[in-house]
């Protein structure tokens, strides 16, 4: 997942606030939407279900015939429409289809384990104190399709600072919400419910990490992961875990839903990186959403100048 903040982005590549919010209309983009069957455990046999469609075919731009990677942020409809949030079906069109009975209000989120300000917070209460940040952010996913979302949100390192977190604290973990009765998926043992992931600590307090509200100026709509979802840019998209209802520090590394189911094929980093392909295709590129032409995927997402000091040292091919 990549993020982009104003500050990182040369004024070419940003939208004005004042443009995406009051565009009526954006160009209308054709995806190609094809399914590949997949002989896998049931677990991860929805995952590559859409792979094809965007991460397979299309013409690849060679090292000398890249152009600048432009963000210009993806329509609404388009990030409104296509998904991935299996808590509302394995198909990309579930969650919006799906997600109509899903009450993100009121909300709140229990926050425990190695900190000093343990307790419930509500939604309005974790809210308050921060100022909204608007930021440009770039989604990618393991299946090897991308985003770019103007999302809304507080910076995860402000809301954990809060709590006052323990030294002994090396990780940070998240729990989505547990509503079979709304949330349909809930329902198939796809995946192990609930939904859970985590961070390194340094990883959570990292400037570019938000803790996303809000989308084109507006609430995040259910299938977006209301009413609080995680965006890491430098990460896959799995990590980006959605209505979330628990956050734990902890001193040991947090089992990880994905990690949980597969092993072999989702690590607990899940750093983007094209030199690491998944078991059954590569992540060397990647197709925009509304685009048919693929892109060289770039390390870390693009933010290897910000977040590459973080993992100095470290083996990302073993720990992928």
């Amino acid at each position: 997942m990549i993020i982009k903040r104003p500050s990182d982005l040369p004024p070419s590549e940003i939208t004005p606030e004042r443009e995406y919010l009051g565009r009526r209309t954006f160009l209308r983009r054709a995806a190609a939407v094809a399914t590949a069957a997949v002989a896998v455990p049931r677990v991860l046999a929805a995952c590559a279900r859409h792979q094809d469609a965007a991460g397979g075919g299309g013409e690849v731009e060679s090292a000398g015939e890249v152009a600048p990677q432009q963000d210009t942020p993806n329509s609404y409809e388009e990030i409104t429409s296509y998904n991935n949030y299996y808590e509302f079906g394995t198909d990309k069109e579930d969650p919006k289809a799906n997600s109509g009975r899903f009450r993100p209000r009121p909300w709140s989120v229990r926050v425990e384990g190695l900190c000093k300000k343990p307790g419930d917070y509500g939604l309005e209460d974790l809210l308050k104190p921060h100022a909204i940040e608007d930021r440009v952010y770039r989604l990618r996913c393991v299946e090897a399709w991308s985003m770019v979302i103007p999302w809304q949100g507080i910076p995860l390192a402000a809301m954990l600072a809060r709590f006052e977190p323990q030294p002994s604290a090396k990780f940070v973990a998240f729990t989505t919400v547990l509503r079979p009765s709304e949330m349909p998926g809930q329902r198939r043992a796809t995946l192990p419910w609930p939904y859970i992931e985590g961070l390194r600590m340094d990883e959570a307090m990292h400037p570019l990490t938000l803790m996303a509200t809000g989308l084109y100026g507006k609430r995040l709509p259910n299938q977006n992961g209301a009413p609080l979802r995680l965006i890491v840019p430098w990460k896959y998209g799995f990590k980006g875990i959605k209505s979330i209802v628990r956050i734990a520090f902890v001193d040991r590394q947090p089992a990880t839903t994905w990690n949980i189911a597969g092993p072999d094929e989702y690590g607990f980093y899940a750093n983007v990186n094209p030199d690491v392909d998944h078991p059954r295709w590569t992540q060397s590129s990647e197709r925009r959403i509304g685009e048919f032409r693929r892109r060289r995927t770039l390390m870390f997402n693009g933010y290897a100048d910000q977040v590459q000091s973080m993992y100095a040292g470290m083996d990302l091919r073993a720990n992928y």
